[in-house]
């Protein structure tokens, strides 16, 4: 089940170290999958609503709702990854999730069933996320965990640049129901990957464990955010993470920016694809080029680095100078990858899911209050404009989550383990 030792030390792991290991291999095409299928999906929905109410707050809006149900489902569904086997809770989400889309699917479905159901589905996205986190340790370990977390993090961006980049042709080719069919069949198939590909893993129990019913679950709830907020290293790698707040504005923006610029459904697919584009790139940079030990001094600049590309909106740029500044932005976001990485380590294994979900929860909870304040600006202004004042004030909010994560960083850990250990550990009892 677990990797070896290679790419420990001082030398970065490759993805091939990571994706040597059968059960990340399954994990990964999993995953690949329903990806594929969930961009072309969004595609599909953007263009749906933009053209059923030429509205951008309402294309805003729609595209906020896939990450607003993460405010409920992060503190309370990501708790079953730490109660039940995690494999059975990602191939049953898988499952629910295609039943959802295919409902979604079908012709004539009215605008707001179909905002009930993606809903419905995103509710089911944050146990799901939370299994995967929590099973990756197991997985693989040291720095191969890191170069995972790299595998997967690329693949997510890659197949949001295929799946935006084609979704607009494909869509406008066969309509928006085959589409949403498609990614239907992609959770089906993901199921089956992971049921037959991925080994069973149960978390270790602890002391809240045996507790069911409302009040076993608030005390789950309130344990894992005690433990997210007693540590100033988590809070600030929250802080950090929620900077992409003010980076996806550019994708809930993509319909109507560009209307704005006068071209079609081609181009909102370019224009969803270039932020994705940018991280695969920065990705590979900093997983391939800089030494383990040194990526976490990186993380705040490049958090800041993010944000900066975005205020070229405000000079009005053509399409391909728009492209070219998000794919740039993008590439700084990869300080997501060893932030992610350091915060899933550094809690234990019993709390590790519930910790994930609450994580979530504000990073996707920020990223839809973001979208949607950037809609609302939008259609006030315009879309360049509301891109822009993102990219300004996102400046000066990831210099305060910067310096936060510098103080905690350099602070001494009383009391706990190195995170990198603790996994290793626990490879090794898995293995």
């Amino acid at each position: 089940m677990t990797g070896g030792d290679e790419g420990e030390g001082d030398r970065p792991a490759r993805f091939r170290d990571a994706l040597a290991v059968p059960a990340f291999r399954h994990l990964w095409l999993g995953q690949l999958l329903s990806i594929l299928g969930d961009q072309v999906a969004r595609v599909a929905l953007s263009v749906l609503v933009y053209q059923r109410t030429a509205s951008a707050a309402l294309t805003a809006l729609t595209y906020a709702l896939t990450f607003l149900p993460d405010l409920v489902a992060g503190p309370l569904l990501s708790g079953l990854a730490d109660r039940y086997p995690r494999r059975r809770v990602m191939v049953v989400t898988d499952v629910a999730r295609a039943v959802l889309v295919a409902a979604m699917a079908v012709p004539g479905t009215p605008l707001p069933a179909l905002v009930v159901l993606l809903v419905a589905g995103q509710l089911l996205a944050a146990p799901f996320l939370a299994a995967r986190s929590a099973i990756l340790p197991h997985l693989l370990r040291g720095d191969r965990y890191v170069a995972g977390n790299a595998v997967i993090s690329t693949t997510y961006q890659l197949a949001q640049v295929l799946g935006f980049a084609l979704g607009g042709p494909l869509v406008a080719l066969l309509g928006v129901s085959p589409a949403l069919a498609v990614n239907a069949a992609t959770f089906v198939v993901s199921a089956l990957v992971l049921r037959f590909g991925v080994p069973e893993q149960q978390a270790r129990p602890d002391e809240g464990s045996a507790r069911v019913g409302l009040r076993g679950e608030a005390a789950r709830v309130v344990a894992g955010a005690r433990i997210v907020g007693s540590d100033p290293r988590l809070r600030s790698l929250i802080g950090l993470a929620c900077i992409s707040a003010f980076v996806v504005t550019v994708e809930g923006l993509a319909a109507p920016y560009a209307a704005e610029l006068g071209a079609g459904t081609v181009a909102v697919g370019l224009l969803l694809a270039a932020n994705p584009l940018g991280q695969v790139l920065g990705i590979l940079l900093l997983t391939r080029l800089v030494a383990p030990h040194r990526r976490p001094r990186l993380i705040g600049p490049l958090a800041v680095a993010s944000c900066v590309p975005l205020v070229v909106s405000a000079l009005d740029p053509p399409l391909w100078v728009l492209l070219v500044a998000w794919v740039i932005s993008g590439m700084a976001c990869a300080y997501q990858v060893p932030a992610n990485a350091t915060f899933v380590v550094s809690v234990d294994d019993a709390r590790r899911g519930q910790a994930f979900g609450l994580a979530v929860t504000a990073l996707r909870v920020t990223q839809g209050v973001g979208v949607l304040l950037a809609g609302l600006l939008a259609q006030r202004t315009a879309p360049s404009t509301a891109v822009a004042v993102g990219g300004v004030v996102g400046i000066v909010v990831a210099l305060l989550a910067a310096r936060a994560w510098s103080r905690a960083s350099s602070a001494p850990r009383v009391g706990t383990r190195d995170p990198e250990a603790d996994v290793a550990d626990e490879a090794d009892e898995v293995a």
